[in-house]
């Protein structure tokens, strides 16, 4: 109870709170607490990417989750944060997180004592079940704060939206590219645009499908996001939506994937056909593996390494699914609406969109660490 009673010390005190919230919210179930603390203590909320819709995503404090790409609407809470909550988190270093700016104030709340100090400076630690600590939080910055919050929730997610607004902007030339082959950005704003995203559960893929649709998809809903990236295996995120649907049969399921990670585990795709598990399949095939050509140049250059394809909507065909092949912009929402039609009626569907090659470039300003800049992907089309 002490490790609350100064953690909400710190947190009433705190000009600019913003809270890091992680994979144990979902363990603890905890998402009502999280929404509940936030709004008291008018903070902003960003997520790991194992965290991400722990806090619904649509919500006016809302930052989204952060990997190896974030919005510049995180970039900016977080370096301008004094002090940081870190809850159901683990702060691990990798290059699939986070890693949290110098000189801020580290509140770490976590399940295991191992985690504290373990990649940053911890001011004060708390060790328990993410819900308890919230109750206990609330309960203590309430009193603190007479019962109701110190009214700066306007200022606070007017300069949120503010950033927000004019981020999307300088990305909507890809978000609403009407280029071919397709920008794989079109491709994820269309989707979520099309689906119903509060019944939605989505997956990415390993490398580029995953820092593609992170920084841009809203999951207002708990558990609507499974995030991964600790781990690299290519296609992984197939699985996932099988057991997604499995679990959640009354949900549309989808995996995001790009032709590198169909490569890998394509064939399962006759599983969701032999065992009717009608997931929604988006593979981004822009023949080659865009994420390892700054590390295998040359490979790239001497052996063609990193090209690949294939016709994936043919193999998926034979397999049973519906599918097809989408190589222009204006038919991405028509062919989503035809395929979703498929998966209600118990057939599982994979789209394939013909996209044009991204390889990574730094936005001005997206250095968390001087030690790691996390790059947000933008189009660069090759000859």
């Amino acid at each position: 109870p002490q490790d609350v009673s100064a953690a909400a010390a710190a947190l009433v005190a705190a000009k600019r709170p913003v809270i890091y919230a992680g994979q144990g919210i979902h363990y603890a179930k905890a998402w009502p607490q999280l929404v509940a603390f936030a709004e008291l203590l008018e903070a902003p909320v960003c997520t790991s990417l194992a965290g991400k819709s722990t806090f619904p995503e649509n919500h006016p404090l809302a930052l989204g989750a952060g990997g190896p790409t974030f919005s510049a609407q995180l970039y900016h809470c977080m370096t301008n944060a004094d002090v940081i909550l870190g809850i159901g988190c683990s702060f691990s270093s990798t290059p699939f997180g986070i890693t949290m700016p110098p000189g801020k104030k580290i509140i770490h709340a976590t399940l295991d004592p191992w985690d504290l100090n373990k990649a940053h400076a911890t001011d004060l630690g708390i060790i328990g079940d993410a819900a308890l600590i919230l109750d206990a939080l609330l309960e203590d910055v309430k009193d603190r704060l007479g019962g109701k919050p110190r009214g700066q929730m306007a200022q606070v997610t007017g300069e949120i939206k503010q950033i927000k607004d004019a981020w999307l902007a300088e990305w909507m030339p890809h978000l609403a590219s009407e280029k071919a082959p397709i920008s794989p950005y079109r491709v994820i704003w269309d989707l979520m645009h099309t689906v119903d995203t509060a019944n939605t559960i989505i997956t990415h893929d390993s490398g580029s499908p995953r820092n593609q649709i992170t920084p841009f998809w809203e999951s207002p809903a708990p558990l609507g996001y499974i995030g991964w990236g600790k781990s690299t295996q290519l296609g992984y995120g197939l699985g996932l939506a099988m057991g997604a649907k499995l679990a959640a049969p009354e949900k549309t399921c989808i995996n995001f994937w790009g032709d590198a990670a169909i490569g890998f585990t394509g064939m399962d795709l006759e599983t969701a056909a032999r065992e009717q598990i009608p997931i929604l399949s988006i593979n981004v095939n822009n023949s080659t593996m865009a994420a390892e050509h700054q590390s295998m140049p040359t490979a790239t250059e001497k052996y063609r390494s990193t090209d690949i394809s294939g016709n994936y909507s043919e193999m998926a065909k034979a397999f049973g699914l519906y599918s097809e092949r989408v190589e222009n912009p204006k038919e991405i929402v028509p062919a989503i609406q035809r395929a979703l039609a498929k998966t209600k009626d118990g057939t599982p569907a994979l789209l394939e969109f013909i996209t044009e090659y991204s390889s990574p470039a730094t936005l001005p300003g997206f250095d968390l660490s001087p030690h790691r800049k996390a790059r947000v992907e933008s189009e660069k089309p090759k000859n």
